[in-house]
């Protein structure tokens, strides 16, 4: 994605970092823990319990997908794993 330079010579990308150090260093972590409370009550007053259990339920689906593929695919490379071993611990003149 393309950066625009602003008349300031910054861009959008990095004006955005430096406003959001200022507030870092102006109002501290307590602000931020505060905003997520209120974002996350607003979200439990608008949406419900259910949203929560939905989106738990997608988060836990997705972790097994990852797992699963996991497993696979160090099944696939542990044959190949195998194979080298024998190939350098078999054939040898040097026991």
């Amino acid at each position: 994605m393309a950066e625009e330079k602003k008349s300031g010579g910054m861009t959008v990308r990095e004006a955005g970092r430096k406003g959001g150090q200022k507030v870092r260093d102006q109002r501290g972590h307590s602000f931020y823990e505060e905003i997520g409370r209120k974002g996350g009550e607003t979200v439990r007053d608008t949406r419900g319990h259910e949203f929560y259990e939905e989106i738990g339920h997608k988060g836990g689906q997705k972790v097994k997908e990852l797992i699963e593929a996991g497993k696979r695919r160090a099944a696939q490379q542990a044959p190949a794993d195998v194979t080298k071993v024998e190939k350098t611990e078999g054939g040898g003149e040097n026991k």
